[in-house]
């Protein structure tokens, strides 16, 4: 892991220490990537409490509970998927955030309508989840590590969103 990726690791450990809530993850195509950046600094024992490597749909479907027709419809690779994991990583693992990633890293798998590098990031809570599209392939271990990082950066965002704009005090 890189420096900055520790950092925001540190910062995350912080963030939910201070507010002793627990994130979990719900992973695809990132393999349990995104559950490695999070443990990486001492302590992620008291928030992190697991994650679901749904690399077939039929995982996606009967841990997550996501739709066997969206998943049909849509397939995997969309926003509504990532949602479903997100809130499904929550409700199955009872954690307060979840963090779900969901695409095609390459080299092959990438159709004209989702092509290679397509990978769809979700973060949230059950009632409130965020996502973000990567669409650019630059092979697969640049999009998986791409992909990872973004989702980090999204979680902490996230939970520092949550905190609101402090406001200042005169003295």
């Amino acid at each position: 892991m890189d420096f900055e990726g520790k950092i925001i690791s540190r910062e995350i450990n912080e963030l939910l220490w201070e507010r002793e809530k627990t994130v979990s993850t719900a992973e695809s195509c990132t393999g349990g990537r995104i559950a490695e950046a999070i443990i990486a600094v001492p302590g992620a024992s008291k928030y992190f409490k697991g994650g679901i490597i749904c690399y077939v749909n039929e995982v996606k479907e009967n841990l997550l509970g996501v739709s066997h027709e969206l998943l049909e419809e849509k397939t995997a690779v969309c926003e509504e998927v990532a949602i479903d994991m997100v809130k499904g990583a929550c409700k199955t693992l009872k954690t307060d955030y979840a963090v779900a990633a969901t695409g095609i890293a390459g080299p092959g798998g990438g159709t004209k309508e989702i092509p290679v590098g397509t990978i769809w990031l979700a973060v949230g809570t059950p009632d409130n989840v965020t996502t973000f599209k990567i669409e650019e392939d630059q092979g697969r271990d640049i999009n998986l590590t791409t992909a990872t990082n973004k989702a980090m950066m999204m979680l902490r965002d996230f939970l520092k969103a949550e905190d609101g704009p402090k406001e200042e005090t005169e003295s």
